[in-house]
């Protein structure tokens, strides 16, 4: 499976993915410009990412949680999400996000 990333350059990256992982993961490992702080425990927002138009609805929910620390970011959007929250699945497949300027390390 892909997960497609737009960097804060512009430029488009075709990630493979793995079943279970989080997009986060994924995004760190391909040695893209994550700063993801914390893990992936929801304890920060540094793994900001503005999820495309298609795909906001196939998300799981935001969870009070993860809103709690988008609100902390400076550049949050109605489509921002925290990468750590999204789990890679087959429904995935494709998912298209891009990284928030807030995010650069």
């Amino acid at each position: 499976m892909y997960l497609f990333v737009t960097d804060q350059d512009g430029k488009v990256h075709e990630l493979e993915a793995l079943e279970g992982w989080r997009a986060m993961e994924v995004i760190r490992d391909w040695e893209l410009n994550i700063k993801a702080e914390c893990g992936g425990a929801c304890a920060c927002a540094t793994c900001h990412v503005f999820v495309d138009a298609e795909w906001v609805d196939k998300l799981a929910p935001i969870t009070a949680e993860e809103e709690a620390m988008l609100d902390m970011a400076v550049d949050a959007q109605d489509n921002s999400r925290l990468s750590c929250q999204i789990l890679m699945s087959d429904a995935l497949d494709g998912l298209k996000l891009t990284l928030a300027p807030s995010a650069a390390k």
